[in-house]
């Protein structure tokens, strides 16, 4: 028994020192802290074309259908989102354990009831969902975000805040060569409040689920953060990366300008601005 004591309280002591390291750097990394689950390895990317002034009707759908049905096979709608300079862009991420989960989970969903029953209506609000890139994290503790469902008591008026993409087109074997070189415009956007919420690096794979196709045109990096409201999207997140263009560009490892996708959570997206009093 003493033994046994003598031990718990050398784990308890070890989990103190890491426990203050991860305070030391919490005002560096704002959502480090978040409960992040490590299991969902690989996520999609999926960026859908909906027809004209269908959009909002199509978000109807999707949260009211399929996020538990993703859920309960082992898979996880990690967020969805309403593009602002396209108003026919609907966006959503998809997690999966493993690579091979990707493809067990997609064929138990679209061959199953759930698909089954709402396949013509959701297909026929939509004109395009091929733009799809195969992503996984950058490095274990870069994977995304995977906050709890939005609290439809606590949460009444639906998920808030502002969520951006930076879309890097890298040349080949470039990808940790340029994640290097864009680590210091990385810590600038946390540094200025905004949340980053995942570095994601496209995964060269073969596709194990032909029915969805996925883009081979990689490989790309891409970062995910969210901010409050769009006084700070304006005021903190925009200035830094009209600062940051000419600097990534000039690594000389990209193939094409970056993009900056910047989106509106839907109602239900996990993915959303997480009050700090919830951390």
């Amino acid at each position: 028994m003493s033994r046994c004591l003598t031990a718990l309280l050398s784990l308890i002591a070890g989990s103190a020192v890491m426990l203050s390291q991860t305070d030391q750097s919490a005002a560096n990394k704002p959502m480090e802290n978040m409960k992040q689950p490590k299991d969902f390895q690989v996520f999609e990317f999926r960026r859908y074309v909906i027809k004209e002034g269908e959009r909002e009707h199509f978000a109807q759908y999707f949260e009211g259908y399929f996020p538990e049905a993703f859920q309960q096979l082992g898979a996880i709608a990690a967020g969805s989102f309403f593009e602002r300079k396209n108003q026919s862009g609907f966006t959503w991420l998809r997690g999966f354990h493993t690579i091979e989960d990707r493809a067990i989970v997609n064929a138990a969903f679209y061959y199953g009831p759930v698909w089954k029953e709402h396949k013509v209506t959701l297909n026929d609000l939509m004109i395009d969902s091929d733009n799809v890139l195969l992503l996984q994290a950058l490095s274990p503790e870069r994977s995304i975000i995977i906050l709890p469902a939005v609290d439809p008591v606590a949460e009444a008026k639906g998920a808030q805040g502002v969520v951006v993409a930076q879309i890097f087109a890298v040349k080949a074997n470039s990808v940790d060569a340029f994640a290097q070189q864009a680590e210091a415009t990385f810590a600038s956007y946390r540094a200025a409040g905004v949340r980053e919420a995942g570095v994601l690096v496209t995964l060269d794979v073969k596709n194990n689920f032909p029915q969805l196709p996925i883009r081979t045109d990689g490989p790309y990096l891409v970062w995910l953060g969210v901010v409050k409201d769009n006084q700070a999207l304006e005021s903190q997140f925009n200035p830094l990366v009209e600062r940051s263009l000419q600097q990534l560009s000039a690594t000389g490892f990209l193939r094409s300008a970056p993009e900056l996708v910047v989106m509106d959570p839907t109602r239900r997206s996990r993915l959303r601005w997480w009050p700090e009093e919830k951390r």
